[in-house]
């Protein structure tokens, strides 16, 4: 079985590398070329895509949104029209920024989405132009990702948490954050999945367990690292950001653990691990 994998940089990409998928670097797959990209499926042979590639900087996306949708609209619309053709499986992460982030119940995959800035829009779109290719798919929509490699939350936090003895952090904004050795894997099972039955394509949720604010976070993150940083919340508003973050970005994981069998994983666990990997690197 063979898999093929964008986004090797990326936090996802790295960790599919690590569970033997064939992985493209930017510099093998430009992004901004989704006619190179979905070129390079066709020569492939594979037996199911993988898309983990996405331009994530959300604050940037507000004065590149002509980037932000190359990479995150037309080049995963090409993979997945070139992946409907060949008939071969095509899983594609998303995002919780599709939705508004209103209220406080955790988002089902059907709810309606309305994004708030730029990169929201482009990852929207990106989902609408995989659904156009009628191919077997699967979305999988995720939330702050975090892992040992590249930058990340649990990163900052590590570094800020070294050098101040104090630190205040957004308390309004309530989500999953989830490994991206766990998303990776996720990948690959709905990927075998989908093979051996195309009727599971669809929309579907994956984000750790239990949620959380930013704030209760960095503080697991410091309890767990051993270090002395308290932590003050504070309002989104106090912390102003060029892109609108949602408040709300819960996930109902209901029907992927229905469906597939892959349940919500513990970030508890998965930020040992990633502490662990640190300190050994």
């Amino acid at each position: 079985m063979k898999f093929l994998a964008f986004g090797r940089s990326g936090q996802v990409g790295q960790e599919l590398a690590g569970l033997g998928v064939q992985t493209f670097s930017r510099q093998e797959a430009d992004l901004n070329d989704p006619l190179k990209c979905a070129a390079m499926i066709a020569a492939s042979g594979a037996n199911a895509v993988i898309n983990a590639a996405a331009y994530t900087a959300v604050d940037s996306a507000e004065e590149d949104e002509a980037t932000a949708h190359m990479v995150n609209a037309k080049a995963p619309a090409a993979m997945a029209q070139t992946c409907a053709a060949m008939g071969v499986p095509f899983v594609h992460i998303s995002t919780d920024y599709v939705f508004d982030g209103s209220g406080e119940k955790p988002w089902i995959s059907s709810a309606p989405t309305a994004p708030l800035g730029a990169y929201g829009r482009t990852k929207l779109e990106g989902e609408q132009g995989v659904r156009a290719a009628v191919g077997t798919f699967a979305i999988l929509r995720t939330s702050w990702v975090f892992s040992a490699h590249g930058a990340n939350f649990v990163k900052t936090m590590l570094r800020l948490g070294a050098e101040r003895d104090a630190l205040s952090v957004v308390a309004d904004q309530i989500g999953g954050p989830t490994p991206a050795r766990d998303i990776a894997a996720a990948c690959v099972s709905l990927a075998e999945a989908l093979i051996a039955d195309p009727g599971k394509s669809g929309t579907y949720h994956f984000a750790g367990r239990p949620d959380v604010s930013w704030a209760d976070f960095a503080r697991e993150i410091f309890d767990q690292a051993k270090l002395q940083c308290a932590v003050t919340d504070i309002p989104t508003s106090a912390y102003p950001t060029p892109a609108v973050r949602p408040k709300n970005s819960r996930l109902d994981c209901t029907s992927t653990e229905t469906v597939f069998g892959v349940s919500r994983p513990d970030w508890r666990l998965g930020l040992a691990q990633v502490l662990s990997e640190l300190n050994e690197s």
